[in-house]
């Protein structure tokens, strides 16, 4: 049974916390990195950690809560983009995905549309191994930015959905009705339980022995199935982290030595 390659999304706001947290998934063996790009122009604040009181037979006990962090958007001008890419190129050793993701996608870019390809123009201008292009970018505009990446910067053709879980038979669809947007088709959708999580299951294994190379995922309670998973579901591509925290799977997330651990212990490697 192959391994999928395991991508970590590197953590941070500034090109200094993305590099740092690229050593860390070079030291843990990550087969790529992904960059997330509008993530560069907003200020991270993580607010104090709480303590929950948690009702038990016995006695009432304190327990952590996690509060997700917060991004403060700032002014376009605020980043030079040219000078971070050339230090992503000259500090990052694996292939990277750059990637600038939409605020309607679940990203942090705070400029126009127009801006925002412009980004993407100089990520595959840069010659970066990956982009990350989402299937909903304007069709003239896509093929314009797949015609420029050519043979030299493969398309990750990606669909991030905050609305429910489709159905398994609409995320087949919408896979099959997308396979030539790119070398990998990744799909996440909003994840609440069990039940989303077995559609994404669900929908991933009907790829098992396709051709078509796959990242299919949820983000939220159950959304780690299909990652956890991976290579007895054929998928090409896994999404890690770097981040550790129970909060984790609450989010559909899995960190990248905890991902090759539990594949280690269901003798899938």
């Amino acid at each position: 049974m192959g391994l999928p390659l395991t991508c970590v999304t590197l953590s941070g706001c500034t090109v200094d916390e993305m590099l740092k947290d690229a050593a860390r998934a070079t030291a843990v063996g990550a087969d790529l990195v992904e960059v997330r790009l509008d993530k560069l122009w907003v200020l991270k604040q993580q607010p104090e950690p709480v303590e929950k009181i948690i009702p038990t037979p016995n006695k009432p006990r304190p327990r952590p809560v996690y509060i997700a962090p917060e991004y403060t958007p700032q002014p376009m001008d605020s980043v030079d983009l040219d000078s971070a890419i050339i230090s992503f190129k000259a500090g990052i050793e694996l292939p990277v995905i750059m990637t600038c993701r939409s605020n309607h996608q679940d990203g942090y870019f705070p400029g126009s549309e127009d801006e925002r390809i412009e980004v993407l123009t100089k990520a595959i201008k840069s010659g970066v191994s990956w982009v990350d292009l989402e299937i909903d970018i304007d069709s003239k505009v896509r093929k314009k930015l797949m015609k420029l990446a050519g043979k030299n910067t493969s398309i990750i053709a990606s669909l991030h959905s905050d609305d429910s879980v489709f159905s398994s038979e609409e995320i087949i669809q919408e896979v099959e009705e997308n396979q030539s947007a790119g070398e990998v088709i990744k799909m996440c959708f909003k994840s609440t339980g069990k039940n989303d999580g077995l559609r994404i299951f669900k929908a991933a294994w009907n790829f098992k022995e396709s051709e078509i190379k796959t990242a299919i995922m949820g983000s939220g309670l159950g959304g780690d199935w299909s990652r956890i998973h991976a290579p007895l579901l054929g998928q090409h591509l896994v999404y890690t982290t770097m981040e550790t925290g129970w909060h984790l799977s609450q989010e559909g997330r899995i960190n990248a030595s905890d991902l090759k651990t539990a594949w280690k212990l269901l003798e899938y490697s």
